[in-house]
């Protein structure tokens, strides 16, 4: 009988680690002038001593703001809990919730999505000035290869990642704002960020020449920027984007040169 137990004991020991492995950890940040960060880590299967792993930055939308520190994972959670992704791109995935009362970008919503009208000089938003405190100190972290640190970003996610891209250039590898926009005269500052865009022609939520437009002003920059418009797509185009069958593999090449 103590045999049993103890092989039960042991079974469930494992089955909790597995668990712990497979599932985001809710955590808290507390930045140094009190305010309070809620996200979700996700951390490499299999973690290698010695070994460093990239870092993605997931911004969700205006829908998913909250205090309950779930709702962030609503679109595109699964996508990495997927087990061939979790094997084939082992990476720390990092996903704060922007508070029911905040916006990731600004300190409010803006009063138009045209991209002409969008804050050309935005100061730094209180949540983000929160979220780069907390990103520094994963970036101080030597599991964490700092050459492939990568944000992706859907509608108000999105304008958070063009945001980040032009504040901090330096940083990141990689970008991925989808159905998203940005004052287009900012974007000279993140032309030495590499970008995806994704957006629907019909979008009637957040207008797709947002993203026609910093395609267009990201190439006179001399960045190096993709962009795929899907053709009757209303707001929802975060789910063609992940579907795309190089979505991963796409932005896990992307290297920052040190």
């Amino acid at each position: 009988m103590k045999r049993i137990f103890i092989s039960l004991l042991v079974s469930l020991l494992a089955f909790n680690i597995l668990s712990a492995q497979d599932t985001f950890e809710k955590k808290t940040y507390i930045s140094t002038s009190g305010d309070t960060l809620r996200y979700r880590l996700l951390t490499p299967l299999n973690m290698q001593s010695g070994q460093k792993y990239p870092l993605v930055l997931f911004l969700h939308g205006a829908g998913e703001r909250g205090c309950d520190n779930e709702k962030q994972l609503t679109h595109g959670g699964q996508m990495w809990l997927n087990p061939v992704n979790r094997d084939q791109y082992p990476a720390f995935v990092l996903a704060p919730q922007c508070p029911p009362d905040a916006y990731w970008a600004y300190t409010a919503r803006p009063s138009s999505f045209t991209p002409a009208q969008m804050p050309a000089e935005a100061p730094l938003s209180p949540i983000f000035r929160t979220l780069k405190e907390l990103l520094d100190k994963f970036l101080a972290d030597s599991r964490v290869d700092k050459s492939r640190i990568y944000v992706i970003g859907l509608s108000m996610g999105g304008m958070g990642t063009y945001d980040l891209a032009i504040r901090y250039p330096e940083i990141f590898a990689a970008a991925i704002p989808i159905c998203g926009t940005v004052n287009p005269a900012r974007l000279k500052e993140a032309k030495d960020v590499k970008f995806r865009i994704f957006h629907g022609d019909a979008d009637n939520v957040v207008t797709v020449e947002g993203s026609r437009q910093a395609y267009r002003a990201l190439k006179k920059a001399g960045a190096q920027v993709e962009y795929k418009e899907y053709p009757g797509c209303n707001h929802g185009s975060w789910n063609p984007a992940f579907n795309e069958p190089d979505f991963m593999e796409w932005l896990f090449t992307q290297k920052k040169e040190r």
